[in-house]
């Protein structure tokens, strides 16, 4: 009995600390990576209408309340940039990204380009980049999912 006991409470201790680490990394990925999207719109000095509207959507998507918005549009700088170090991680984002973009059935508009310099920002290189952007809304517009997504731009010079 004293065994069940202590398991069930060690396992409610791991899952509450487990949790609390998971929410609060989670939350600062998300900003840290809202934040150096906004660094690559930023690139030219000025975010423009479009760039502005995909970063709206893009905030939503990555739970960003209105404060957090404002206050990394004002200061992105000061958050670190961290692109995934896994070739996977990577794809991930730009599967996510692709997707964002996709829905607004834009292709080909400055949404896209921006893609391509977020595609840059996350480790891709950019003699590839147009290449993988172009595979990447191939395969969203066919509705693929992650591990289709990420075998195809894998393997899509074989």
């Amino acid at each position: 009995m004293k065994k069940i006991c202590r398991f069930a409470s060690l396992k409610k201790q791991k899952y509450m600390s487990l949790s609390d680490l998971f929410d609060s990394g989670f939350k600062k990925r998300n900003e840290d990576h809202f934040a150096a999207i906004v660094r690559v719109a930023m690139g030219d000095g000025v975010i423009s209408e479009d760039e502005k509207a995909f970063l709206d959507r893009l905030a939503y998507n990555l739970d960003i309340n209105e404060a957090e918005y404002k206050l990394i549009l004002k200061d992105y700088k000061s958050h670190s940039i961290n692109p995934p170090l896994s070739y996977d991680n990577r794809l991930e984002r730009l599967y996510d990204l692709a997707r964002m973009v996709y829905v607004d059935h834009i292709n080909g508009d400055p949404e896209v380009e921006l893609l391509t310099k977020i595609a840059v920002g996350l480790g891709f290189h950019p003699k590839n980049v147009k290449y993988i952007i172009d595979k990447a809304m191939t395969l969203v517009s066919e509705e693929v999912d992650l591990d289709t997504f990420m075998d195809e731009i894998k393997h899509m010079n074989n």
